[in-house]
């Protein structure tokens, strides 16, 4: 790869979002970090882990962090820490939350592969570990169906992404070159007009009639689909059993090496919340917009809270073996060069948690930590 070439490159990774997903009202990126903490739920006579007043979890207000959410606003995370508190901190944006993890200000956040991917690289492996899974699907082609009506339409459009490099744009810059296709992944143009759009305004773009169609993680496709535009594929659809990561658990090094014990309390509550959530849906739902009101002001409609929270699985498994695919699909449109992923998951506490609960555990695909 040319000089230039790899440092605009690198540039554009540097500020890759996951699945800045869901673009609720604030899900803008860029955005600061907003501090949700309070110590009103802990209990003055209750013990201590590890001696912490607090452990700083990060997430962002978006509905493929669900277990995050629904964590919080039940108080599922706050029970098991006992008297350290859980302090939260919602953010917009993939670089901001790997900066925050980097500079100690979260110690344990949920994030999309591709931070996670470039958080790891970037630090030659040092920086974080993944420890466990949250969310897989969620991710949407929704098109104007009066000028796109059948796959081979998209070409010749102009299709929204999130981000450059983001999670969505690799996908889409991926199917592309399946179809036969020829974009050129820097500019996004070619035979198909790829528009870096961020979620929040996506709605207004595709009202105003600048795009034909986006590539974008829920909510943003039901947001889409409120205003016309049908679902012409599914992510899901592409992945074998039909389950792709869209949200992982990260740990700083550090506090995994000198906080075990909090990051195995963290992890009991993930796998109790994501237990939760899947026997009590409708309920879940529901707790999972309450918590986004909180984070942001507002929440979703039930014309777009329902068939967006029906389109993401919640799962402990971080479907490594995807994880790996998506950084080649990143290598293959010449986002990423390629990367060393090895030990970039430690899922020893994780499995230590499900064994106990009496469920399956759960595999790295070869790229676990020593």
């Amino acid at each position: 790869m040319p000089a230039n070439r790899s440092t605009a490159v690198r540039r554009g990774l540097a500020v890759i979002a996951t699945l800045p997903l869901l673009a609720l009202a604030a899900c803008g990126y860029g955005s600061e970090a907003k501090d949700d903490s309070s110590k009103a739920n802990v209990a003055a006579d209750a013990k201590k882990i590890d001696g912490l007043d607090a452990v700083k979890i990060g997430y962002f207000g978006n509905l493929t962090h669900a277990t995050a959410l629904v964590g919080n606003q039940k108080g599922f995370f706050q029970k098991e820490l006992g008297g350290t508190e859980a302090k939260y901190s919602v953010f917009n944006a993939g670089p901001s939350e790997i900066e925050a993890l980097n500079a100690g200000s979260i110690d344990i956040g949920w994030i999309g592969p591709s931070p996670a991917i470039n958080g790891y690289t970037k630090s030659n492996g040092k920086s974080l570990r993944i420890i466990g899974g949250s969310a897989s699907g969620g991710v949407k082609l929704v098109v104007n169906p009066k000028k796109i009506k059948s796959l081979k339409d998209v070409k010749g459009k102009k299709i929204a992404t999130p981000q450059h490099g983001n999670t969505q744009d690799v996908a889409f810059l991926n199917w592309i070159a399946d179809q036969g296709w020829k974009v050129d992944a820097e500019s996004g143009e070619g035979d198909v007009s790829v528009i870096r759009t961020d979620n929040k305004v996506t709605p207004d773009a595709y009202k105003a009639g600048s795009i034909d169609g986006a590539w974008v993680p829920e909510p943003t496709a039901s947001k889409l689909v409120a205003e016309g535009a049908e679902v012409l594929l599914d992510e899901a659809d592409l992945w074998p059993d039909k389950k792709f990561v869209i949200t992982n658990i990260i740990v700083s090094q550090k506090f995994l090496k000198e906080h075990p014990k909090a990051v195995e309390a963290v992890l009991k509550a993930s796998v109790e919340t994501n237990k939760w959530i899947n026997a009590n849906p409708d309920e879940a739902k529901a707790a999972a917009n309450a918590q986004l009101k909180v984070d942001s002001g507002k929440e979703l409609p039930a014309d777009v809270l329902d068939p967006a929270w029906k389109s993401i699985q919640i799962t402990n498994d971080p479907l490594a073996s995807t994880l790996n695919t998506e950084a080649e699909h990143a290598v293959k449109a010449g986002l990423l060069e390629k990367p060393n992923l090895n030990g970039i998951y430690d899922l020893t506490l994780l499995n230590k948690v499900l064994k106990a609960a009496g469920e399956s555990e759960v595999d790295d695909a070869g790229l676990g930590a020593e």
